[in-house]
């Protein structure tokens, strides 16, 4: 696996132990239990895989080089680099402006930018119409495009299937940059159709045995589909991709569940003549952060802490995963502990929430704690920090965490 150049305030010499230590006991990454860190009184159990992945390693270091790279010249970022908080006012603070929001809004016209201007392409990628915009304004859209490799696998496969007469079904969130840029590029080839979960795969299947008439359809998934979609003809065959940061299992179950559709539909001997296998196309990084986060649902703890940007996905469902067995705290970073009191974002009910002496009493406390794919291992080291600050004194904290042993 490639080594990437990212800045070293990204890192944390406790978690780099960790993660050393595992390497050398599973080099292969075959063992997905977790491993223990005491620090005195506290256990901080650590998923296996946590942290940065490998597509968002690679748009750090690309960003920062293309800082370092061109001084005197203006330098956008299309969108946020990644949905972390932190990592994106770092870059701001480095002079990168943003063009436009996560939602798509924009926040500087692109009119307003010229050919010797410096545009990178975020992790999630981009639309066929604003790439085919920034090019016709001369801008270099190649050199500092970090749209993660696993995102333009997806694309790759859904070109192929569309070519093949498929009809592409993209489990994903119709607002997320990743599933419009999938959309945008898959639909030059063919249909596409976006759903989000289980029970609108449901529905799809009740279109596809033809129980729901077109106008049901179309307004079930209202701007969810390309011009010209046609329920009846256009789901006759058709291949599953995801938007990466999805959970993969939720996507192997709506797989199945349409195969079982067509299955009942056509029979099983046709299946393969309507259903294409793509379970090539699924992230590794997010199988192998999510398969990590069930290993640690088994754990006997008090609590559960996650860190990451609150508009992250894959943050998001870690903690949808945790919180079926632990009181689960979704948190930015370490400011969001004061003392024995946290700040949390609660994504049931999309807020802020607050929680006095959220650590109980007891002398042993076992806390699981994970952070999701674009947080940096500084942010989730700084957390432990302040958890063990509401027990131990400066000079104690720096003791245990010399002499931890994992």
């Amino acid at each position: 696996m490639k080594q990437f150049e990212v800045p070293t305030f990204y890192r944390s010499s406790i978690l780099a132990r960790v993660k050393a230590i595992r390497k050398e006991l599973d080099p292969r990454k075959k063992d997905f239990s977790p491993t223990e860190v005491n620090l005195g009184s506290f256990t901080f159990i650590l998923g296996r895989h946590f942290g940065f992945c490998y597509g968002v390693e690679n748009a750090i270091e690309r960003s920062y080089k293309a800082i370092a790279e061109n001084p005197g010249k203006r330098i956008f970022l299309l969108s946020q680099m990644i949905h972390n908080p932190a990592v994106n006012e770092d870059l701001r603070a480095n002079g990168i402006e943003f063009l436009q929001d996560t939602q798509g809004n924009q926040l500087i016209n692109f009119e307003e930018l010229s050919s010797s201007d410096v545009v990178l392409i975020p992790a999630f990628g981009t639309t066929i119409k604003t790439q085919n915009i920034l090019e016709n304004l001369g801008i270099d859209v190649k050199t500092y495009n970090t749209t993660c490799p696993f995102v333009e696998k997806v694309w790759n496969r859904s070109q192929k299937l569309a070519q093949g007469d498929h009809t592409i079904i993209i489990h994903g969130k119709f607002d997320h940059e990743e599933t419009k840029a999938t959309f945008s590029h898959a639909q030059q080839n063919g249909h596409v159709l976006i759903i989000k979960n289980i029970q609108e795969a449901a529905f799809l299947a009740q279109c596809i045995r033809q129980e729901k008439t077109r106008d049901e359809f179309e307004f079930f998934f209202k701007r969810k589909f390309t011009p010209g979609f046609n329920p009846s003809v256009h789901l006759r065959k058709i291949g599953v991709v995801n938007q990466t940061t999805m959970l993969a299992s939720e996507t192997q179950q709506i797989t199945e569940f349409l195969r079982n559709t067509l299955i009942s539909v056509y029979g099983a001997e046709n299946i393969n003549k309507h259903m294409a296998d793509t379970r090539d196309t699924l992230c590794y990084a997010t199988n192998d952060n999510q398969t990590s986060t069930l290993q640690l649902l088994e754990q006997r703890a008090d609590l559960a802490i996650v860190v990451g940007g609150y508009n992250s996905s894959n943050t998001t469902h870690l903690v949808e995963l945790l919180d079926q067995n632990f009181n689960t705290y979704f948190i930015k970073d370490a400011s969001e502990i004061k003392g024995n009191d946290i700040s949390h974002y609660n994504i049931h009910h999309k807020e802020m929430q607050f929680k006095k002496d959220f650590l109980s009493n007891e002398k042993r406390q076992r806390i699981v704690i994970t952070s999701g794919a674009s947080c940096p291992d500084s942010i989730l080291e700084d957390v432990i920090k302040n958890i063990l600050k509401i027990r131990y004194k400066d000079q104690e904290i720096n003791e245990l965490i010399n002499n931890f042993k994992a």
